[in-house]
């Protein structure tokens, strides 16, 4: 019985015996990558040569380039675009800045106009009479411009032709009511001083208490001896 099971061991007859070797299973999933990575590899580079053979890819390097070429060529017009509305924009700025300067210059032209033409027709009310001498007032005018607030312009002049450099001072009065009572007021400080050869304008702005109505106005002019020399009243 021992004889005949050591020859079927011994014979072609015995069971077989398989070796394996044991590998850890991140090597296996390694090289298993290496694989699949290698056969898509060949795959592509069978897929391009292919299309290389059947003549997909004919042409398509010379119309990248057409296309880049026309890209280029339509940045090149849109930079000159771009630039041509820039310089339009500074030139549209630079007409709005000189329309706006000029139309300041003819406003501040105007005004000025204006102030001649009136200046004008202040000493055309105030050129003296034929034949009359000595120290005149002329042209008085007052206007209350708010409350509290009156404006007030005048000429003191000499008349004649022998005249002499004057020296003296001017007082002006505002009368009126406050409250239903007499009121007046003289200028703040006193009279001020006067000094001229031919003629010497005045004017200014006077504050009064605001309760107060004012109805007339007087100038007085005196010499520096303290005489009276000239004096014009007016009713407001």
């Amino acid at each position: 019985m021992r004889w005949k099971l050591l020859r079927r061991r011994l014979s072609i007859s015995a069971p077989r015996m398989i070796v394996r070797s044991h590998l850890p299973w991140p090597l296996r999933w390694a090289v298993l990558a290496l694989a699949l990575g290698f056969s898509a590899a060949l795959a592509l580079w069978a897929f391009e040569f292919g299309r290389e053979i059947a003549g997909l890819d004919h042409g398509a390097k010379e119309e990248l380039a057409l296309l880049r070429a026309e890209a280029a060529e339509l940045r090149t017009a849109r930079d000159q675009a771009q630039s041509v509305a820039n310089t339009a924009e500074s030139l549209l700025k630079a007409e709005r800045t000189t329309r706006d300067s000029l139309a300041q210059q003819v406003k501040a032209l105007e005004a000025e106009n204006l102030a001649l033409q009136g200046d004008l027709g202040f000493f055309e009310r105030l050129l003296p009479a034929a034949g009359g001498d000595g120290l005149v007032v002329r042209g008085l005018q007052a206007e209350v411009v708010g409350a509290g607030q009156l404006r007030f312009q005048l000429l003191v002049m000499q008349q004649g032709k022998a005249q002499n450099e004057f020296k003296g001072r001017y007082d002006l009065t505002l009368s009126g009511e406050r409250d239903g009572q007499a009121w007046s007021q003289t200028l703040p400080g006193g009279a001020r001083a006067l000094q001229f050869r031919q003629y010497q304008r005045v004017d200014g702005l006077l504050e009064f208490p605001a309760p107060v109505v004012v109805q007339g106005v007087q100038v007085r002019v005196v010499d520096a001896q303290g005489s009276l020399r000239a004096t014009q009243d007016i009713r407001l």
